[in-house]
């Protein structure tokens, strides 16, 4: 259980922004280990960080302290300690102080950098985009794009990760800005990708040739496109269902229109967020799919039950019922997002510690995800894990691929619905196995994605 202490004096006033550094010596109570000196265990945990956790974890228990990429954090582990974070009832935690280090030269202002009252009301202003109506009309998009797209592909070798990847930003494209790419697609999916690698990368700042310089070019070209698309819309140009305009157009609760700057950092952090997870997503699926025919043939039978070989409709989502589990177990396996930061605005007990205000403080998701202590044989791919019944009997927090409370991922739904799409018109076309001496080797952080792009083969079904 947690409880809050009271506040030191002026506590909240004292760290108002991420940048302002705790003393380590009122975390120095709690068991850790800094590694040497500067670097910390930076570059431990970039090598292999679930190991990293795992072993800081078996030496010194479910909370401890660490220090990485310039600062110390306290790092809780499990259900309990994922209720706490996330559900945050007692409003301690900042979302933005929390990610605040990695992301916002990169992301700013994104919906997962916002707090309290300020991020309550631009969601609510957001969440119009995922509304029936608007979904309904994502559903056709996603229907004729990954149509389109997975019949191309046909039969034979190909590399999955990097063809989900052009599709999930083609369709993000059409379902999110009604438009094609065009001719920008390849400089706005790089730059994509080098935001989402800058986040990470142990060189801070801005240099010259460095992965930071890139990260912060890839975001100029994203703020450019994203501005001018804005005023386009609000000029009434191209304006339909789609999310770009729904968000373009968004009001808040007295009725005014998000700033463009507001609209331009909320695209560019949910279209990084709608591409890159869900690629990593529907990835780790396929994979285990390929692993697991007995589990692939179950959700072809499925689909092809519900669809009798048509389109997916979207009244037909909630009969997937076998495909969701599926997809369930993939992401427990291979969360897509791994960790979550926060900072205390609060102080704050948990398991019998006292942690002060200004202290960063991160959960574990893929601990919690693969620890026997929650699911037994947690290696082992089995989606019957989460039936109806399994899910009652456990706890609610032990399962948080989308996170929860108040910064549940927006777009969970829409997720749900491209994989959905994406395994009946997959599944309705070809059996999936993979490559041939493929031995898939997954890079764990900060999006997991499989190193040699998941090597499979598509095979034609015969129905003969």
């Amino acid at each position: 259980m947690a409880t809050l202490a009271s506040p030191a004096p002026h506590a909240l006033a004292q760290f108002t922004h991420w940048s302002q550094r705790l003393d380590p010596g009122a975390i120095a109570h709690i068991p850790g280990d800094g590694g040497p000196p500067v670097i910390g265990n930076t570059f431990k945990m970039l090598a292999d960080p679930h190991g990293f956790a795992a072993g800081m974890i078996a030496k010194y228990g479910k909370i401890y302290r660490n220090r990485a990429f310039g600062g110390w954090a306290v790092m809780l582990a499990g259900p309990e300690a994922n209720e706490l974070v996330l559900f945050d009832r007692g409003k301690i935690f900042s979302s933005e102080q929390g990610w605040g280090p990695l992301l916002d030269r990169l992301f700013p202002r994104g919906l997962m950098l916002l707090d309290f009252d300020k991020h309550r009301a631009d969601r609510r202003a957001l969440s119009i985009a995922f509304k029936p109506e608007p979904m309904r009309h994502y559903m056709g998009a996603l229907n004729r794009g990954i149509a389109e797209r997975v019949t191309a592909w046909g039969a034979g070798p190909m590399r999955f990760y990097p063809a989900i990847k052009e599709l999930s930003l083609d369709l993000a494209a059409g379902s999110f800005l009604g438009l094609p790419w065009a001719p920008e697609a390849d400089k706005i999916n790089r730059a994509f990708i080098d935001m989402v690698a800058a986040s990470v990368t142990p060189i801070r700042h801005a240099l010259p040739f460095t992965q930071m310089k890139r990260g912060i070019d890839g975001r100029a070209c994203l703020v450019d496109f994203f501005t001018r698309e804005t005023a386009r819309r609000r000029a009434g140009e191209g304006v339909g269902l789609d999310m770009f305009s729904q968000f373009a157009t968004a009001t808040d609760d007295n009725g005014n229109m998000l700033g463009i700057d507001e609209v331009v950092d909320h695209m560019n952090f949910l279209m990084m967020a709608a591409h890159d997870t869900i690629t990593s997503s529907a990835s780790s699926l396929v994979y285990c799919l390929a692993r697991h025919p007995d589990w692939q043939d179950k959700l072809r039978a499925e689909a092809l039950a519900v669809t009798g070989g048509r389109d997916l409709a979207y009244e037909d989502l909630g009969r997937l019922v076998l495909t969701e589990m599926a997809f369930k177990e993939a992401l427990r396996l291979i969360p897509p997002v791994p960790t979550l930061p926060r900072r205390a605005l609060r102080d704050f007990e948990f398991g019998g510690y006292h942690i002060p205000a200004g202290t960063g403080v991160g959960i574990n998701i893929h601990w919690t995800h693969h620890t026997e202590e929650y699911w037994p044989e947690p290696e082992r791919f089995d989606p019957l894990r989460f039936t109806r019944e399994a899910e009652k009997a456990r706890h609610k927090f032990a399962w948080v691929p989308f996170g929860g409370g108040a910064h549940m991922c927006l777009g969970l739904h829409f997720a749900y619905m491209q994989v959905k799409v994406l395994m009946a018109q997959l599944l309705g076309r070809y059996r999936i196995e993979l490559a041939e001496g493929a031995t898939v080797d997954w890079q764990p952080w900060p999006i997991p994605k499989p190193r040699d792009g998941l090597r499979v083969v598509l095979s034609p079904l015969n129905f003969d």
